[in-house]
């Protein structure tokens, strides 16, 4: 009788496990992707956060009027627009923004004038590690742009270039 009741009760142990397994692979994918959504939402949110910190820094710095030292030439100093998009990408802690424009009422790559308005734009795709989310965006990338728009000081006009 006991060996009976041992062998009905591995049986229906056995059985349980199958299904337990399958309960958990449902349940675990749904896990993951909710894990990773999470993930991607929250890189996206650091790279806007980022990027908004980076233009804000490059525009406060553009509106001064100077400039930094070249790294390869100490004794020479950057050009105006080349010293703003150095300080972008100090600002954007970890992230590629080779993707900077600056630009101003004269147009061109240029800073502007004491007075005039300096525009700088920054733009950077994040790609997503999730392909459900992804698959949502157009090839599993969401590009995004800031810009800003500052008015110079009057700093002296031999600075502009």
């Amino acid at each position: 009788m006991r060996s009976r009741l041992a062998t009905a009760v591995r049986r229906r142990l056995r059985s349980e496990q199958g299904q337990s397994l399958v309960e958990f692979t449902s349940v675990a994918f749904l896990l993951f992707i909710l894990v990773f959504g999470v993930i991607d939402f929250g890189r996206l949110f650091f790279s806007q956060m980022t990027l908004q910190h980076a233009v804000r820094e490059a525009g406060r710095f553009a509106v001064t009027g100077n400039k930094l030292p070249d790294p390869s030439n100490p004794p020479q100093m950057l050009t105006r627009v080349a010293s703003i998009k150095q300080v972008a990408r100090q600002a954007a802690a970890g992230l590629d923004v080779s993707a900077i424009d600056v630009a101003s009422a004269n147009g061109g790559g240029n800073a502007g004038g004491p007075g005039q308005v300096v525009t700088i734009s920054l733009t950077y795709t994040v790609k997503f590690i999730t392909p459900i989310i992804g698959h949502f965006f157009q090839n599993g990338k969401y590009s995004s742009t800031v810009h800003t728009t500052f008015k110079n000081e009057p700093f002296p006009p031999s600075q502009t270039t």
